[in-house]
């Protein structure tokens, strides 16, 4: 779930997904760490480690790495990437990356973009080396 910076925030311990309006930052992803084991998750009710419900909203910093890319044809009128992204804090979430989308690979740096995605509402990313990826 992943929503515009307009929406209300939820309360601490809750499961949250969504854009965080407050800071420096005008947008940023809300994600969860488990009190018990320090795990950290996006989006869920239960620590996926330890299975403990004792979760805090944290903000996420915004920066991450591609874990997998793929390009998808269906539901949209030109080909478009849905990519999974691990963020520094450690859970993973799924997103855009801008770009072509046969250009996004396992391993790039992105960061997270104030842009929308108009087909899913997910969060949209920029890649960071971007002027160095001429080699590949």
């Amino acid at each position: 779930m992943y929503h515009s910076g307009s929406v209300a925030q939820q309360a601490a311990g809750s499961a949250t997904g969504l854009l965080d309006p407050r800071g420096q930052n005008a947008e940023a992803i809300l994600f969860q760490r488990c009190t018990w084991c320090g795990t950290a998750m996006y989006h869920r009710l239960l620590c996926p480690v330890c299975r403990g419900s004792d979760l805090r909203t944290e903000r996420a910093e915004g920066t991450g790495t591609v874990r997998h890319s793929t390009v998808v044809h269906r539901n949209t009128p030109a080909a478009r990437n849905v990519s999974q992204i691990e963020m520094s804090e450690g859970f993973v979430v799924r997103g855009r990356v801008m770009g072509p989308p046969i250009g996004i690979h396992s391993g790039d740096r992105v960061r997270l973009s104030t842009a929308k995605d108009p087909v899913r509402g997910e969060p949209v990313f920029q890649l960071l080396d971007e002027p160095y990826r001429a080699w590949r």
